[in-house]
């Protein structure tokens, strides 16, 4: 098991910038697949983006791309969500998760361990 921690969500105008981090500890984070995901209030859980082991590979939800980027610091076991351009609907709480499989890496339930999530909120 992995044990994650979110940061850096904070209240933004609509416009502005966040950078998320997602650090492990307990296991090497070089050994994950991770995923962020958000939930706003009343909403499913829902893919946001993902990025293979090796940093090589991403995904993005249509709703994000162009606007947010994953990236991963394998050496300092920790990965970032940067987010650009925010929108009042990016509004919820972000999570981070690791997988072991590099398959569906969009799906939710190929996902193992979680962090507890930061409240991002977006004001019009």
């Amino acid at each position: 098991q992995v044990q994650l921690v979110e940061s850096g969500g904070v209240l933004v105008q609509a416009g502005g910038s966040l950078r998320l981090s997602c650090s492990a500890s307990g296991r090497t984070l070089s050994a994950y697949v991770i995923g962020w995901f958000r939930q706003a209030p009343g909403q499913k859980r829902e893919f946001v983006s993902a990025i293979t082991r090796s940093g090589v590979r991403t995904n993005y939800a249509e709703s994000v791309k162009g606007r947010f980027a994953i990236s991963r610091d394998n050496a300092k076991n920790t990965l970032y969500l940067q987010m650009n351009s925010l929108k009042p609907e990016d509004t919820a709480v972000y999570y981070c998760a690791a997988a072991p499989r590099e398959n569906r890496m969009g799906y939710s339930d190929n996902y193992d361990d979680w962090g507890q999530g930061t409240q991002v909120t977006v004001s019009s």
